[in-house]
């Protein structure tokens, strides 16, 4: 790895002081494979004992390179492997579900652990009884557990699309909705196309079956940086543009590095990748949609969005890929409606709209992230939003996911205020009528051809 300079020290301090630079999250993935069992009590004990054990000693270590490097480390969390493999060798009952989904949200808590992610299944193809399961009971599970995430993988460019399961989701997620206030127990369950075995954000990280027993993940966030270097050029072209802006996220990912590296070797674990996408909060500066702004665009979702924002991603891929042979994840943008500042100004002007946010989507990195809609949204509309955003993914060969937010009694206009990082959502409009019969047929839509040769 090249050595980082005591120039670069100075510009990362001055990043975090002034432009809400951070450490987002140091992910640590635990294979908990070894811990699978036809005896609940002993899983779960297992379970809690792993993930407590690591889970402060993550603590721990993040303390000491936060006070020694100066540079935030804003959330600790942890990844396992997929929760239906847990679940396996145990009865398909409620008890089991909801029992492993307690053992791991107290581990999290008397590790002071924000989020433990992987609680979930990889059904892009298939469910077996396991996921079946697992999904049946995981509205309880969620109910009944503060920090626990959950994910499922519904498609995949090599596989297709799983649409007896997308079918299934749309009245799963309106469930889930039913049992939290505003709704917001849905910021906790995401579904993915082509999910990363690697993602240290939650609400989609698992620590994936080709993943070694431990591995640190580490998610940077330099919204603030960006935003205020393109404001800092605006005379220059476009091309000059993308530039400034590799020449930026190249730092602040080798910052990123460097943090998670010295980490991983206190830890004694593997290090694993530096995720470098832009990941809004709720800060005055700190945007995604202000850096598409900055640029030049009016207001984010207007006719030059979706260029500008390819623009963003392809710079800050390119940046990434320089600093760092590890960069892995997600690694783009996400653009959340709620968490971003300029994401919800745009909404409630007008500017951005569901289907804007669609089409955003086909060159962002994420997907669908964290946009509420109204309370009555029939659970077929929903499966067929996440058909269509899923099919983005399987169709280009990324990843694309959804996390929608269905707020029970509310309209289209209203706000809700989640506060904290999660921010406020401005409930979007959306079509009473989606495609019934379509998803009701369910099936699988098959993978797309690669190519046709003589």
């Amino acid at each position: 790895m090249m050595r980082i300079s005591l120039e670069e020290v100075f510009e990362t301090v001055q990043m975090t002081m002034d432009q809400h630079f951070d450490i987002r999250t140091t992910t640590l993935g635990i294979n908990l494979k070894d811990c699978m069992s036809r005896s609940l009590p002993e899983v779960k004990k297992s379970v809690y004992q792993r993930v407590v054990r690591m889970g402060k000693l993550l603590n721990t270590h993040a303390d000491e390179l936060e006070e020694k490097y100066g540079i935030p480390i804003t959330n600790r969390r942890i990844s396992i492997t997929p929760a239906s493999l847990l679940l396996e060798p145990l009865p398909k009952t409620k008890t089991s579900v909801v029992g492993l989904a307690k053992a791991l949200d107290k581990a999290a808590r008397d590790a002071d652990i924000d989020f433990i992610g992987g609680f979930g299944a990889l059904i892009q193809k298939g469910l077996t009884k396991s996921d079946d399961n697992l999904i049946k009971w995981l509205p309880d599970a969620l109910e009944q557990t503060e920090r626990v995430c959950s994910f499922l993988n519904l498609g995949s460019t090599l596989a297709g699309i799983n649409m007896t399961a997308v079918d299934r989701v749309g009245r799963l997620i309106r469930e889930i909705a039913s049992r939290s206030e505003n709704g917001i127990g849905c910021a906790k369950f995401v579904v993915f196309a082509n999910a990363p075995e690697d993602n240290p954000f939650m609400a989609g990280a698992h620590h994936g079956v080709g993943e070694p027993d431990y591995s640190l993940n580490v998610g940077i966030s330099g919204p603030g940086v960006v935003r205020a270097i393109v404001g800092k050029n605006p005379a220059c072209d476009l091309t000059q543009l993308s530039e400034v802006i590799k020449r930026t996220v190249f730092k602040i990912t080798r910052a990123g590095e460097l943090v998670g590296r010295e980490m991983a070797q206190l830890m004694g674990v593997e290090f694993g990748i530096v995720d470098i996408s832009l990941a809004s909060t709720t800060a005055v500066g700190d945007s995604v949609a202000e850096i598409i702004e900055a640029m030049g665009v009016s207001r984010m979702g207007r006719p030059g969005s979706t260029a500008a924002l390819a623009l963003l991603i392809d710079a800050v891929k390119k940046g990434g890929a320089m600093a760092s042979g590890n960069v892995g994840g997600l690694s783009g943008t996400f653009i959340p409606v709620s968490e971003d500042m300029g994401m919800i100004k745009a909404v409630k002007t007008g500017a951005l709209n569901l289907e804007k946010l669609e089409a955003l989507t086909s060159v962002c990195s994420v997907g669908l992230d964290m946009f509420a809609i109204p309370g009555d949204t029939p659970a077929d509309v929903i499966s067929a939003i996440i058909a269509d955003e899923l099919a983005i993914g399987v169709a280009n060969n990324k990843t694309t996911g959804v996390r929608v937010i269905v707020a029970p009694g509310t309209k289209a206009g209203e706000v809700i205020d989640f506060g904290g990082l999660l921010g406020a959502a401005p409930v979007m409009k959306v079509s009473k009528q989606g495609a019934a019969d379509f998803i009701n047929r369910k099936g699988r839509i098959p993978a797309p051809i690669k190519a046709l040769r003589n």
